[in-house]
């Protein structure tokens, strides 16, 4: 869709974090891949699960989900060596990114806030009700 090659950084994100060794930067694994997109994908959207629950509902709470998914990526791959940090790429990977990051928050965000039902102590604003 975007016209840029596959990116195999998750994937010897996962190696580094798994094996504590590194593999090559020509090394395509793409089972491990998959893995990684999944696994923190459901990860992360376990989190935004809970703030629907707790009433952290909405397209703010969404736009947070999309930071925090933003996080969980650089943290690990920078912490692994496996990354380069966001500002040393080109503005085109950048956006590249962020927009696929945030349509997977904001379509998560839906189906939670859809199927999560709200905790019965919880408002949709995510306070809880007045005391009596």
């Amino acid at each position: 869709m975007t016209h840029r090659p596959s990116s195999y950084v998750p994937a010897r994100t996962l190696t580094a974090l798994t094996t504590r060794r590194r593999l090559p930067g020509s090394a395509r694994p793409p089972v491990r891949n998959r893995l990684v997109h999944w696994g923190t994908g459901a990860l992360v959207g376990s989190l935004r699960g809970v703030w629907s629950a707790s009433g952290l509902r909405g397209w703010r709470a969404s736009a947070w989900h999309t930071s925090v998914r933003l996080a969980t990526d650089q943290t690990l791959e920078n912490a692994t060596g496996t990354g380069a940090p966001p500002w040393t790429w080109s503005r085109r990977d950048q956006v590249v990114d962020v927009g696929w990051k945030a349509g997977y928050a904001f379509v998560t965000g839906v189906v939670a806030d859809l199927l999560v039902p709200l905790a019965p102590d919880r408002t949709p604003s995510g306070s809880a009700p007045p005391r009596r």
